[in-house]
């Protein structure tokens, strides 16, 4: 296909994920002794799985510490977790060097200004629905689904399709 957006795909090896409004709704829920708690979407994170199976290293940069963030990549099988981070392209850049990788070979994902730094810069910037307009702006892909909500599963289909693995992942389920 020569959709514009496909062809920025095709090179994708590492995909990178923001946490709260990307992986979650955005939502922040603590309880009275201060613990915290986060929702995730099960759909988000088999899309997650199947991604990394078909090659495509799986990453989580985050501004936030959360031991729930470090409990679902392990759960997940993400060894590359990045989290209280302030300035997200100095993980970004510090990641890529360590996998030997260029920019447009990486997708992030990311749904506030914060994100702009890897967002202007990766070969394949995605967002969400609720993003602020001067993130979208910058998004190659603004996903149909919300954060929290199947946007990172959609944004793995679509590198997957774009990529053509996804036909023969789907084969494996439908024996």
């Amino acid at each position: 296909m020569n959709n514009p957006i496909y062809l920025r795909a095709q090179p994708i090896r590492l995909a990178i994920f923001d946490v709260d409004g990307v992986m979650t709704d955005g939502s922040l829920f603590f309880s009275d002794d201060g613990k915290e708690y986060k929702a995730f979407n099960s759909l988000d994170g088999h899309g997650l799985k199947m991604l990394k199976q078909t090659g495509v290293e799986i990453a989580i940069i985050t501004a936030r510490n959360s031991s729930l963030v470090a409990h679902r990549a392990k759960n997940l099988g993400i060894h590359h977790l990045y989290q209280g981070v302030d300035n997200k392209l100095i993980a970004y850049q510090d990641l890529i060097a360590k996998l030997n990788l260029q920019p447009e070979q990486t997708a992030y994902m990311g749904d506030d200004v914060i994100d702009l730094p890897i967002l202007i810069r990766c070969g394949l910037a995605i967002s969400v629905p609720a993003a602020p307009p001067e993130v979208q702006r910058y998004a190659h892909i603004v996903t149909r689904r919300e954060g929290g909500r199947g946007a990172v599963r959609e944004a793995c289909e679509f590198i997957m399709r774009a990529q053509n693995t996804y036909a023969d992942l789907l084969a494996q389920y439908l024996k």
